[in-house]
């Protein structure tokens, strides 16, 4: 079957998109602050480290045992276990049990209104040790950190005057989905995470991150902390943006590849993650048919490039995400491209599938997280 070829305007556009892409990935990676090393000199303010736990056994008993390991003095821990039906409670007691600065919590019953996670971290902040800390760090379950990153974290936020630090984590891909799914999707967002912006008190853009949001504790308790967004899909997100809106102070910087993590363990949960932060950001919603089809058709571009006589351009668009993406992959994980990520369309197309699920759930008006069934 005979196809007419594209007018020329169209891969010279999406040429155009791309070397827009790497200029701003560049952008980002320069501007993207790495943490001091360690110095055992400075003094340091009390941290609690704050865990929301539900369903975690794979993960959680190193992620414990990493923090556990922290060359951090003055440190307490609070995994609250949100009503977990796998090894999860096992696992926190062993650890718990011979570590007196871990505390675990269990939280069955959830309250009206709330979504676990927050409930769960709005339950850690009430606690002694929250309310003798300086510093709250929230922390999700399944994150790994290098024995000297909260002492590095910490002594950079004061330095710097944050009231609340983010830290862009690594995240770890075992399987051919995550493979092919997590680096790009870390490298798009890190497009929305302008340093420059976020720690500008004028600037539009802000951040936290599930897998390190340290902030003071009086800064947490004068925005309301999460009982003031109770089912905020989007918790660090949310946080930081009330933190910045309330005056105080946003800062981002590098964690990986000293902070890292599994956030995903195969294609089904890729796609279920990806369809509940779609559900998260409410306020792009206006946008979201556009951003379906914009997904659709550049994942599409190598292939209907070609059949519309424009190969070299499809060709050069194939080659030429894998090596931006795989910049981005080394400078966050030190870890080097992998060939798999010539598959690379599929990551769009799975991005694509979880915002088509969020349209269902959003008229369904709620979804399925983690057992749960919330309503939103």
């Amino acid at each position: 079957m005979y196809c007419p070829p594209f007018p020329s305007w169209i891969p010279a556009s999406l040429l155009g998109v791309l070397v827009l892409e790497w200029w701003v990935t560049q952008r980002r990676l320069r501007e993207l602050p790495d943490l001091p090393d360690a110095d055992e000199r400075v003094a340091l303010p009390g941290v609690c480290i704050c865990i929301p736990a539900r369903d975690e056994a794979l993960e959680v008993g190193p992620a414990l045992d990493s923090w556990l390991a922290q060359d951090y003095p003055g440190l307490s821990i609070l995994v609250v276990d949100d009503g977990s039906t796998d090894p999860t409670p096992a696992l926190l007691a062993v650890r718990a049990a011979r570590d007196p600065r871990l505390r675990v919590l269990r939280q069955d019953a959830l309250p009206a209104g709330w979504l676990g996670k927050n409930r769960a971290l709005h339950l850690a902040s009430l606690q002694p040790e929250a309310a003798a800390s300086e510093w709250l760090l929230f922390a999700d379950a399944d994150v790994q950190a290098h024995p000297t990153l909260l002492r590095r974290a910490v002594v950079h936020a004061s330095a710097d005057g944050a009231d609340l630090l983010a830290l862009v984590p690594a995240v770890d891909a075992v399987t051919p989905a995550e493979r092919v799914c997590v680096p790009p999707a870390m490298t798009h967002f890190l497009w929305f995470l302008p340093p420059r912006s976020i720690s500008d008190p004028h600037g539009r853009f802000f951040c936290g991150t599930g897998g390190f949001t340290l902030v003071r504790r009086k800064v947490y308790e004068a925005v309301g902390g999460h009982a003031a967004a109770p089912r905020e899909i989007l918790d660090a997100m949310g946080l930081a943006r009330r933190v910045k809106q309330a005056g105080f102070a946003n800062r981002v910087a590098r964690g990986g590849p000293d902070l890292h993590l599994r956030k995903y363990h195969g294609l089904s949960e890729i796609l279920r993650g990806a369809r509940k932060d779609a559900l998260g950001a409410a306020r792009l919603w206006p946008l979201a048919p556009a951003v379906l089809l914009v997904l659709v058709v550049l994942s599409l571009s190598p292939v209907w490039l070609s059949v519309g006589h424009w190969s070299l351009a499809g060709v050069t668009l194939w080659v030429v995400w894998p090596a931006l993406v795989g910049e981005t992959h080394y400078r966050l994980s030190a870890r080097p491209m992998d060939w798999i990520w010539i598959l690379w369309p599929l990551a769009g197309l799975a991005a694509a599938a979880g915002l088509a699920g969020a349209f269902v759930d959003r008229a369904r008006r709620s979804f399925r997280w983690k057992g749960r069934k919330v309503r939103i």
